[in-house]
């Protein structure tokens, strides 16, 4: 068999009986938000728009039964909540612990030279 080098990729989420509850749009649009301050920036930034962003967003929030951004009173900044820290922040490590898990079986089963796929190219994600 020919030697290459190859990248692993996983894509993981969430989703009820209904709808998409949480997945990679969502954390990088939660990320965007966390770094821009606004879901209007935040949503053209990766290319959706508002109304697209806000509803998946409030999906979320329904779903989940809690607030994921949330604004200081008199303040036009978002923020993530609590909640929605605490959901990006154990999404991110359950994922990363998922891929780690994956990698090493990957390489005990496949004759390849096989690499964790660079999180810095995440925004390039079709």
């Amino acid at each position: 068999m020919k030697n290459i080098d190859t990248t692993m990729r996983i894509r993981l989420w969430f989703e009820t009986d209904s709808q998409m509850l949480f997945g990679l749009g969502r954390v990088l649009l939660l990320k965007k938000v966390d770094e821009c301050g606004s879901l209007y920036k935040a949503a053209k930034e990766i290319g959706m728009s508002y109304r697209a962003a806000w509803g998946k967003i409030k999906a979320t929030e329904s779903e989940l039964g809690v607030k994921l951004l949330t604004k200081a009173p008199g303040e036009k900044r978002y923020r993530l909540s609590e909640n929605g820290r605490l959901l990006l922040d154990n999404f991110d490590a359950w994922c990363r612990d998922i891929e780690e898990m994956a990698l090493q079986k990957a390489r005990n089963i496949f004759p390849w030279q096989i690499r964790k796929f660079d999180t810095k190219e995440i925004n390039n994600i079709p």
